[in-house]
């Protein structure tokens, strides 16, 4: 989530009963809660309000630019923020992040930015730092996210390269938020060791799916994208570790000029040696991170693959296997597929061009990254 500075009335009495210069609550804009709860919490002021109630650790005002006591103010940026979402708040730099938004259906945490593979079309480059933090922020939110959250995800850089601390967060939602769907979006190479695999399986959380990306049925091609000799052999065993253990695993294959001209070879590979696997997923490519200083050797227009797209998507629908395509536009896949076309583009970076306003499948549409201005097909057009 993007982080923003505060504006006038930052008071640093407000951290005073904090152990550390970060303090993360919980949103809420009922003054009425019972005393006993509000440590938790940041309250939303209204225009009446001259001052933050008793208990709360702070207040925020968008309203206006006077100064109130333990109370920030925000920019409209920001006004958006409602009752359940998480906030975290660093007293030096005086910045507010948004960690989870309870009214998105897109709510992923960052784990780590470091990361064991240096993709060519990364969309987080991985730094080689130490940021132990993410962890504490993660699971302090899951003690304040609300319980019957529908979804939330984790991503990095690698995931794993927590360890156990990783383990211990899924162990932690399991615990504080047992109705909620997990998704780890991980390149699925410690789960080879059949210990650490051991360790996910005996938390025995309901609905969390391993999203494990491989990019060709050919180990070099796969090796290259992601910038790391044997990491297919690794990957595949990750994922045989994975569903010996009868955890849910998903693959995602993102589409650019380096993996599609063997889609129909690669889906056939995916139904005769991985077809236990819960979903595959055919991924458009989102132009940020390391895919601008790639582009020549990634950028392909997606109509330019529709036939390949078309036989590898088809064949494995056939094959009765659970699959779908993510962020690609309807204009430009053939209409055999669009039933296949899901909308996954996270809402807060998600946007539509000009011609799509009068577009009669707008709705069904997945959109375009807002992070790929500058870069779309030829095939762009208004479906009537």
């Amino acid at each position: 989530m993007k982080s923003i500075e505060l504006d006038a009335g930052f008071d640093d009495k407000i951290f005073d009963n904090s152990n550390s210069e970060n303090v993360i609550l919980k949103i809420t804009k009922n003054a009425n809660l019972p005393f006993a709860k509000r440590s938790n919490f940041a309250l939303i002021l209204d225009k009446e309000m001259e001052n933050v109630p008793a208990g709360f650790d702070l207040g925020i005002n968008f309203l206006t630019e006077k100064i109130i006591k333990n109370a920030i103010n925000l920019s409209s940026e920001l006004n958006y923020l409602s009752d359940g979402d998480v906030i975290k708040i660093n007293r030096t730099s005086k910045r507010v992040r948004v960690l989870f938004r309870a009214q998105s259906r897109f709510n992923f945490f960052l784990l780590t930015e470091r990361c064991n593979h240096y993709c060519l079309m990364c969309s987080q480059p991985p730094r080689d730092i130490q940021d132990d933090w993410h962890y504490h922020d993660v699971m302090r939110s899951i003690e304040l996210i609300d319980r019957g959250a529908p979804f939330i995800g984790f991503t990095g850089g690698e995931p794993t390269l927590l360890g156990d601390g990783f383990v211990e967060i899924i162990r932690k939602l399991n615990g504080w938020l047992p109705e909620t769907s997990a998704l780890v979006l991980s390149n699925g190479r410690k789960f080879a060791d059949p210990n650490f695999s051991d360790k996910l399986a005996s938390i025995g959380h309901r609905d969390l799916t391993i999203a494990i990306p491989l990019y060709s049925d050919v180990s070099h091609i796969h090796d290259y994208v992601v910038q790391s000799d044997g990491a297919f052999e690794e990957t595949i065993k990750g994922i045989l570790r994975l569903k010996e253990r009868r955890q849910k695993v998903q693959i995602r294959i993102v589409i650019h000029k380096q993996t599609y001209a063997r889609l129909p070879q690669f889906a056939e590979f995916i139904y005769r040696n991985l077809a236990f696997v819960d979903h595959v997923a055919l991924m458009g490519l989102e132009i940020t991170g390391f895919t601008k200083a790639n582009l020549k050797d990634l950028w392909i227009d997606p109509v330019d693959y529709s036939e390949e797209l078309e036989s590898a998507a088809g064949y494995l629908s056939r094959m009765g296997m659970n699959i779908s395509i993510f962020n690609h536009q309807l204009c430009t896949i053939p209409r055999t597929i669009w039933h296949l076309a899901v909308k996954s583009i996270s809402d807060w970076k998600n946007n539509y061009e000009p011609e799509c306003s009068t577009c009669s499948v707008k709705s069904n549409c997945g959109g375009f990254f807002t992070t790929s201005k500058g870069k779309t097909s030829r095939a762009i057009q208004a479906q009537i």
